[in-house]
C-alpha cells in the first residue's frame, strides 16, 4: 500500500490548502492586526512635485492639533542610515532614505512623518502639514534626452547583423508596455515597537531575513536586535520582498518615542511609496528564410528607473532562448527620471520580453504565411541556444500538443477578421511562456513531541502561494504522517533561515530543506528503536525498519509497531527536534546567514539549462461597431516539473493568467506630464481583471519530475502564467480585427484609432 493509498495526503495530492480555515474565519492575523499596548499611529506626508527642493515645512498648526505627539520633516529629522542594497541592481529596494535633505526626486516622496493618539488624528494633522518648494522641471519620460542611460544587459550569439542582411523576410516593430502596479489585496502597513533596546516589527513580508537586514542598517544597530514577524501576507506579486521607507519611519519613530507605532500606507500612497514595474519600450528585427528558419534577431530595450537606483526590467530576458535563434544582438538600457525606484512584480524581465518576442513571432508569422505554432516548432530549441547548455527538462512540444488540442487550434483560418459570429470578430492567438528555475540554501526544523505530533518550522514565507500546505506534505511523505494534522509555523526571524519568496524559488527550496530534516528526524527515530537492548527492536539495523502510520515497524511486520510519540519519550525529552537544510556541509554561522540575509547565493543549475515552460491559448470576441474585447477562452498548457500540490500549482497558473489578461486589456498607470504625478492611483481608476472579465479557463500539466533543476523535482509555478499571457491576447486581437496593436494595453480608442 503507497502512501497516497493510505491518505497522508503527502507531495503530488492535491489537499486543501493548511491555512484556509484561519483566513476565511478571520482566525489569520495580518501585520496591521495586531495590537500592542499604548501604540501609536503614523501618516506619511508625500511630496507633492517631482523635482526641485523644499524650502519649508509649517507644521505649526499641525503640531496643535489634539492627540499629536510628533512631526518629523527633515527640519525635526530622525536618523535614518543608507541601506546597502541586499540585490544587485537595487532590485526593488530604494535606497532613499527619508527626512535626510531637502531635495525631491519623484512626485510622491515620503518627506514626513506625523504621530498621534489615533489614525484619525494622525490623518487630520498631516492634511494641515504646508510644505513649499523650489520647483524644477522633472525628467518625465525615458525617451527624454536629457535622461542619463545606462546599458544593464546584454546578448550576442553569433553574427546578427550580417545574417539580418542576408535574410529573405524581415519584419521590425516597436512594443511597449506602461508602467504597472503590483496591487495585492492587503496594502502595505507595518507595526514597530522598540523596548528594551530590541526592534519587534510586524510587516508584511516575502522575506524576513532580508528585511531584518536593512531595518537594522536603517538603525544602524545588529541584526539580532530585530525581530521581523509575518506569519500571513495578503498577497504580493513582488511589492513586498523588502520592507520601504515607510517601515524606516516607523522603526525610527518607534525608537525615539519608545512607543509602538503602526504606519499604512493609504492606496494612493502605494504608487509611490515603493516602485511598480517600469515602463519599457522595444524594438525588435526578426529574419528569416522563406522556409521560416530564424536567421537573426536584433533587439534594443529600454526601462525607466530612479535617479537614484539602477533598476532594470530586462526586455531581453527570453530574446536568445526560447527559441533556436543562432544570431541574436540585444542591449537593455535603462533612463533615469524622476520616479520611484522601481521594483520586482510578476515575472520581471521576462513579461515584457515575451510580451515583444511573442508578438514578433506572430508578426513574422504572418510575413511567411506559416501557422503561428507552426512557425514556433520550427524553431523548437533542443538545448539552451544562449547558455548553450541541454535542458533539465522542457516539455515544451508537449505543451504546444496538449493546449492546441484542447483549444481545437487545427480549426483556426489563418487570415485576420476571417472568424465571426454575428457582429462580434473571433480571434484566436497563441504564444509561448517560460521561467527559469532559481535556487537558494534554506533549513528547516522538526519538532515532533510526546503525543506523536509534529510541527514543521522555518522563517520562510507564505503570500498566498501554498507554502503552509506544501511543506506540511513534504514532512508526511518521509514520515508516513496525515499532512492535514501536521503544523506548520513560517514568516518570523526566529525561525531557521530561509531566503525570499520570490523567483518562484522558495517552493523548491524549502521542500529541499524540509525533506532533509524529515530524513535526518526518521533516522534518530529509527536509531532510538533500535539502537539499545531497552529498544523495542533491541539490536535492529535501520534498513530492517520502516515508518508505518505514525509508527515505526519491521519491514513486512506492521502489526509490530511502536508509536512515534512512544519513541520520543525512550530519548527522555519532551520533545524530539532535528534542523538541518541544504547549505554546503561546513559552512559556518556567518556564511548560512550571509545567504539568506541577501541574495549573494540565488543561483541556477550549472549544468543544465532549467526552466518551465508553457503555452498559452486564447479566443477574443471584439465588436465590430464598439471595438470592445472580451477574452472567452483561456487554454493553457504548463512545464512546472512535478507538481507539490496540483490543486495549488493550478491556481498559481490561473492567478497569472488573469494578471496577464488585466496587463493586456486594463492596466497602466497614467502619467501627469507636468509633474510626474500618477493620475489614476487608485483602484476606481488603475483598472484591474475582475470576476466579470474572467472567463472559462482550461489548465493542462504536461510537466514531469525534475530533479536536475531541485532536490524535489518541481519548477517555477507562480511566475510562469503571467509570461506571454499578453502577447497571446495581442495576437488573438490581431487575428480577429486585422489591426496589430503593439504597445499595452489593448484600449478601446488604440482600437478605433
Amino acid at each position: 500500500m503507497d502512501k497516497q493509498e493510505q491518505n497522508y495526503q503527502a507531495l503530488g495530492a492535491g489537499r486543501d490548502r493548511g491555512d484556509g480555515v484561519v483566513k476565511v474565519t478571520g482566525a489569520a492575523r495580518y501585520a496591521a492586526e495586531y495590537q500592542p499596548e499604548n501604540m501609536l499611529y503614523g501618516v506619511v506626508v508625500q511630496s507633492t512635485i517631482a523635482s526641485g527642493r523644499m524650502t519649508d515645512i509649517d507644521t505649526a498648526e499641525a503640531e496643535r492639533q489634539p492627540g499629536v505627539v510628533a512631526i518629523y520633516t527633515h527640519l525635526n529629522p530622525l536618523k535614518i542610515n543608507k541601506p546597502t542594497a541586499i540585490a544587485d541592481g537595487g532590485a526593488a529596494q530604494s535606497t532613499y532614505t527619508p527626512l535626510q535633505d531637502d531635495k525631491i526626486i519623484h512626485n510622491g516622496q515620503n518627506i514626513g512623518l506625523v504621530v498621534a493618539e489615533t489614525f484619525e488624528q494622525a490623518t487630520w494633522a498631516a492634511s494641515l502639514v504646508k510644505v513649499r518648494y523650489e520647483e524644477e522641471k522633472p525628467l518625465v519620460w525615458m525617451d527624454d534626452p536629457a535622461a542619463e542611460r545606462q546599458e544593464s544587459a546584454t546578448v550576442e550569439m553569433g553574427d546578427a547583423h550580417q545574417a539580418m542582411a542576408q535574410a529573405e523576410v524581415k519584419i521590425k516593430s516597436c512594443y511597449a508596455t506602461p508602467r504597472e502596479y503590483n496591487m495585492p489585496m492587503e496594502p502595505h502597513a507595518c507595526i514597530a515597537s522598540w523596548q528594551d533596546n530590541a526592534l519587534t516589527v510586524w510587516e508584511p513580508s516575502q522575506w524576513v531575513m532580508g528585511a531584518q537586514t536593512e531595518i537594522a542598517e536603517w538603525l544602524g544597530i545588529e541584526q539580532q536586535q530585530v525581530r521581523v514577524i509575518s506569519p500571513y501576507v495578503g498577497g504580493g506579486f513582488g511589492s513586498k520582498p523588502v520592507p520601504y521607507t515607510h517601515v524606516a519611519l516607523a522603526c525610527v519613530a518607534s525608537r525615539a518615542l519608545t512607543r509602538p507605532v503602526k504606519v499604512a500606507l493609504s492606496r494612493p500612497q502605494t504608487f509611490t511609496g515603493l516602485g511598480g514595474r517600469p515602463a519599457t519600450q522595444q524594438t525588435i528585427e526578426m529574419g528569416a528564410a522563406q522556409d521560416g528558419k530564424l536567421l537573426a534577431i536584433l533587439h534594443e530595450g529600454l526601462s525607466d528607473t530612479s535617479l537614484i537606483d539602477t533598476f532594470a526590467e530586462g526586455t531581453n530576458k527570453v530574446t536568445g532562448r526560447i527559441y533556436d535563434v543562432p544570431n541574436v544582438y540585444s542591449r537593455h538600457y535603462v533612463a533615469a527620471i524622476n520616479t520611484v525606484t522601481p521594483g520586482w512584480m510578476r515575472a520581471p524581465g521576462e513579461n515584457p520580453s515575451a510580451f515583444g518576442l511573442e508578438v514578433a513571432m506572430d508578426e513574422m508569422a504572418y510575413a511567411l504565411g506559416i501557422d503561428p505554432l507552426e512557425l514556433r516548432l520550427r524553431n523548437y530549441a533542443e538545448q539552451d541556444p544562449q547558455e548553450n547548455l541541454p535542458w533539465s527538462t522542457r516539455r515544451l512540444k508537449e505543451a504546444y500538443s496538449a493546449a492546441a488540442e484542447a483549444f481545437g487550434w487545427k480549426d483556426r483560418t489563418m487570415a485576420p477578421r476571417s472568424m465571426r459570429e454575428g457582429r462580434e470578430l473571433i480571434g484566436w492567438g497563441m504564444a509561448t511562456a517560460t521561467y527559469p528555475v532559481n535556487k537558494a540554501p534554506a533549513e528547516a526544523r522538526l519538532i515532533l513531541n510526546s503525543q506523536g505530533e509534529l510541527v514543521v518550522q522555518s522563517a520562510g514565507a507564505d503570500i498566498g502561494t501554498g507554502t503552509y500546505t506544501i511543506l506540511a506534505q513534504t514532512a508526511a511523505e518521509v514520515l508516513c504522517l496525515d499532512s492535514t494534522r501536521i503544523k506548520v509555523e513560517l514568516g518570523d526571524t526566529r525561525l531557521p533561515r530561509a531566503g525570499v519568496a520570490g523567483g518562484s524559488q522558495l517552493a523548491g527550496n524549502l521542500t529541499g530543506a524540509v525533506h532533509k530534516t524529515a530524513v535526518a528526524l526518521r533516522d534518530r527515530l529509527y536509531a532510538l528503536a533500535g539502537a539499545s537492548s531497552d529498544a523495542p527492536f533491541p539490536q535492529t539495523d535501520a534498513e530492517q525498519l520502516t515508518l508505518c502510520a505514525g509508527g515505526v515497524c519491521l519491514k513486512g511486520q506492521p502489526e509490530r509497531a511502536v508509536s512515534l510519540g512512544d519513541l520520543v519519550r525512550l530519548s527522555g525529552e519532551e520533545t524530539l527536534a532535528v534542523t538541518d537544510g541544504t547549505f554546503k556541509p561546513g559552512e559556518s554561522a556567518e556564511e548560512r546567514d550571509k545567504a539568506v540575509h541577501s541574495m549573494s547565493r540565488m543561483t541556477t543549475p550549472e549544468e543544465f539549462s532549467s526552466h518551465s515552460w508553457g503555452a498559452q491559448f486564447v479566443e477574443v470576441r471584439v465588436d465590430e461597431d464598439f471595438g470592445t474585447v472580451r477574452v472567452r477562452r483561456m487554454v493553457s498548457a504548463f512545464d512546472s516539473g512535478r507538481l507539490y500540490n496540483p490543486k495549488l500549482a493550478r491556481s498559481q497558473w490561473i492567478g497569472g493568467m488573469v494578471m496577464g489578461l488585466g496587463q493586456a486589456l486594463l492596466e497602466g498607470g497614467a502619467v501627469d506630464p507636468r509633474n510626474a504625478r500618477i493620475v489614476n492611483n487608485n483602484l476606481a481608476d488603475y483598472l484591474i481583471a475582475v470576476n466579470a472579465d474572467v472567463p472559462e479557463i482550461i489548465t493542462i500539466d504536461v510537466g514531469e519530475p525534475d530533479h536536475h533543476a531541485t532536490l524535489m523535482g518541481g519548477k517555477a509555478v507562480g511566475e510562469l502564467g503571467i509570461v506571454g499571457m499578453a502577447a497571446a491576447i495581442s495576437n488573438a486581437v490581431y487575428h480577429a480585427t486585422g489591426k496589430r496593436i503593439r504597445d499595452l494595453p489593448l484600449s478601446l480608442e488604440k482600437l478605433l484609432d
